[in-house]
């Protein structure tokens, strides 16, 4: 692959976080960058990320072979008819939504099927915005492709091999594929993350001591419900269809637990638990998926002063970064949980390696 040219309208996190890794695994490749924003697009020159910010959708971006949509979902449609008239034959158009049905159905109005492949970095942070960009942020990261039925096969291995170039993993679906696999492993989970959380909210005593006690595993498993409520709304109001059914499907197997509840059927009630155990520990550890892993580990720690400070003196004299660290109390154990979030997964393995070695009991 020689020298290629990249373009982006719209450079938040993850259009920020796809330049900065063509920047690092394509030192000589030419970025074009705009954005209403124009602080991160200026921040992108002052770091060298992008080449050229023009203050418009313009000329500059017709020596682009590749052109990047990334702007919110309900800014595509206006950004479209600019990019079409700038946009050059050869160009590759793609786009990062978390939704795919209507950024195609887009495309083909405006003619442009035979240029497109709709893209979705399965990747995200809790923070937003060209300043929290990271190279790193789509390494080992399912990237999934939803090629059109008119765009040549060869732009479509060009544009995998890209991906791959970028340290993801490309996974070429239908668009329509794409939405409804998307549903059920990222949309259902975050519909039914919040639902829990406000089920909480409102079933709390009036000291709130539900509130107080839900550290460790609730906490864990309502973690994406803290996502931003805007981006959220948009995917449920542009995948509703596919968010609908699989939510009526979930209700019916909630409503069938019930029962077993009413009947006491001890059989069924064990099956739940064992089946999804199953099922969960046949996943993959690998990091890649459409819900952020959290890097983290947790290990026994004795409540009492130093303790957790000679803890973070051993990582730090390793040149482990910590991201977070606290400590929950747990009745399990007789001091309290330490739990530790890091940057990168390769530092769990690290981390525990050393902590073991010095006697420290790292939990499961």
């Amino acid at each position: 692959m020689g020298t290629i040219t990249c373009g982006f309208i719209g450079l938040g996190l993850i259009g920020g976080s796809i330049a900065r890794a063509i920047r690092e695994r394509i030192p000589d490749a030419v970025i074009i960058a705009y954005d209403i924003n124009s602080e991160a697009t200026a921040l992108a020159r002052r770091e060298g990320v992008a080449d050229l910010t023009p203050a418009s959708i313009d000329e500059s971006f017709s020596a682009c072979d590749y052109l990047f949509l990334c702007a919110p979902v309900q800014k595509n449609d206006e950004n479209l008819n600019a990019v079409k008239r700038v946009l050059s034959p050869g160009c590759l158009l793609t786009d990062v939504g978390s939704v795919k049905t209507e950024i195609h159905r887009a495309v083909k109005e405006a003619g442009l099927s035979r240029q497109f492949v709709g893209g979705h970095p399965m990747a995200g942070s809790e923070r937003v915005g060209y300043v929290n960009s990271k190279a790193v942020l789509l390494q080992n990261a399912y990237y999934i492709l939803t090629p059109t039925d008119e765009v040549p096969s060869a732009k479509v291995e060009a544009y995998l091999h890209l991906v791959e170039r970028l340290g993801a993993l490309p996974l070429v679906l239908s668009c329509e594929q794409h939405d409804y696999v998307t549903a059920a492993v990222s949309h259902l989970p975050h519909v039914i993350a919040a639902s829990l959380v406000n089920l909480v909210r409102d079933r709390d005593l009036p000291d709130g001591i539900m509130k107080q006690i839900a550290a460790g595993g609730f906490k864990d498993i309502t973690r994406i419900a803290s996502s931003s409520a805007v981006m959220w709304q948009q995917i449920c109001l542009t995948n509703t269809a596919n968010i609908r059914n699989l939510l009526s499907d979930y209700i019916d197997s909630l409503v069938r637990i019930r029962e077993e509840l009413d009947t006491s059927d001890q059989n069924a009630i064990y099956e739940l638990f064992e089946g999804a155990r199953v099922y969960r520990d046949s996943f993959s550890d690998h990091s890649a998926g459409p819900i952020k892993q959290s890097y983290t580990l947790k290990l026994d720690i004795a409540d009492e002063p130093g303790a957790l400070a000679h803890i973070a003196t051993l990582l730090a004299q390793s040149a482990i970064s910590i991201k977070n660290i606290g400590i929950t109390h747990n009745r399990e154990f007789e001091g309290g949980v330490l739990l530790i979030e890091f940057y990168e997964e390769s530092s769990v393995d690290r981390a525990r390696e050393i902590l073991s070695d010095r006697g420290h009991t790292v939990l499961r």
